[in-house]
């Protein structure tokens, strides 16, 4: 299959890769026959990029981090708490609790993820931008437990990493909707009431017999860095926890790879790029750099031009170096049809990478 943006869609060709609604189930199936009504209505609905059946790349299969069962109810649980949530008095006068689900779930996530031998940040099941805040509070704590894992913490440290990540934006459930979801740019006070949703995460979470206290702080500080730009304490880098860190990293990310209503998502590459303008600033440089080893900054089924003019397909990337992926050739350097062959820049080291290209 091959990854194409949803603007480089045509009639007639067959998704090779499901498409979710906000709740997770599923909206198109794989192997859908896209019509131009469906090709409008995915446009519509700010989903960026899909995967497509493609005869010359039929053998690319896109990993699944998790299990559907595991994604679903992921999505159920906080779609379910965030909305009871949304407005509610008793949070802010401290008789809300938050439902022992979330420790359940986050125990079927690390399960899921725990199976794979070397997990990695991958493109993740297309999902409509109906409620973004869900599917990214599910994107970010994914990416944050693969770089929990990476960096080697414990099981229980992972729990509480993960727990922190999935929550990092609950306080984002007592700011109005209009501004969470305002298509254009905050005024100063929209600002200054967004902002808040760091504080009043952490208020909703301190106190809760469900959820570790440092899971609280990740989402207190998930906006701060190390520099002291960031809020809402201005703290600098021995200041803030080395959890929130992580997910200041996986947040950010995840918010440049997004399509959303004001603005076009990031290829991971791109992003990448975009994160490393504020290495030793804004993030840990040595966080930054096993972000970058654990990303796929160029995703399975993505077209690609290489270095020798050559385009094709990446088919295979190795974990150990995932900058250098194996890409399949299928046009020469005068954009010719050529018998497909692969290249393996990982052993090809004078063949880079030279651009990408949405039409697959």
């Amino acid at each position: 299959m091959r990854l194409v943006s949803v603007n480089q869609l045509k009639s007639g060709m067959k998704l090779g890769k499901k498409i979710f609604n906000d709740e997770g189930l599923i909206l198109l199936a794989d192997g859908a026959e896209l019509t131009d009504p469906i090709i409008n209505r995915l446009s519509r609905m700010d989903i960026g990029y899909v995967y497509i059946e493609d005869a010359l790349t039929e053998d690319v299969v896109i990993p699944e981090m998790l299990h559907d069962e595991t994604r679903n109810q992921a999505l159920k649980v906080i779609r379910n708490q965030f909305q009871d949530m949304t407005g509610a008095s008793a949070i802010t006068k401290g008789f809300y609790h938050l439902d022992k689900k979330f420790s359940k779930i986050m125990d079927h996530i690390l399960d899921d993820m725990s199976s794979q031998e070397d997990p990695m940040i991958m493109l993740l099941d297309m999902h409509t931008a109906d409620n973004y805040l869900y599917v990214h509070s599910l994107n970010v704590c994914l990416y944050t437990l693969v770089l929990g894992i990476a960096h080697g913490y414990s099981k229980s440290e992972l729990k509480v990493i993960g727990l922190g990540a999935l929550l990092h934006d609950i306080g984002k459930t007592q700011i109005p909707a209009k501004i969470v979801q305002k298509p254009g740019m905050l005024n100063e006070e929209e600002f200054r009431l967004m902002q808040s949703h760091t504080e009043i995460g952490y208020r909703i979470l301190k106190d809760e017999p469900n959820i570790p206290l440092l899971a609280a702080h990740c989402a207190y500080q998930h906006h701060e860095r190390i520099d002291g730009s960031g809020y809402p304490r201005g703290l600098t880098g021995p200041q803030i926890h080395e959890y929130a860190k992580w997910l200041g990293v996986a947040d950010s990310y995840d918010a440049m790879t997004s399509n959303r209503i004001y603005k076009k998502a990031m290829l991971p590459h791109q992003a990448v790029e975009a994160l490393y303008v504020g290495s030793g600033t804004l993030y840990e440089q040595k966080q930054l750099e096993l972000f970058r080893d654990r990303v796929a900054i160029y995703p399975l089924g993505l077209t690609v031009t290489l270095s020798t003019g050559e385009s094709g397909v990446v088919v295979k990337i190795d974990p150990s170096s995932p900058q250098r992926p194996v890409v399949r050739v299928l046009t020469g350097p005068e954009g010719e049809p050529v018998t497909p062959f692969e290249r393996d820049l990982g052993k090809a080291l004078s063949v880079v990478i030279s651009g990408v290209s949405d039409q697959g």
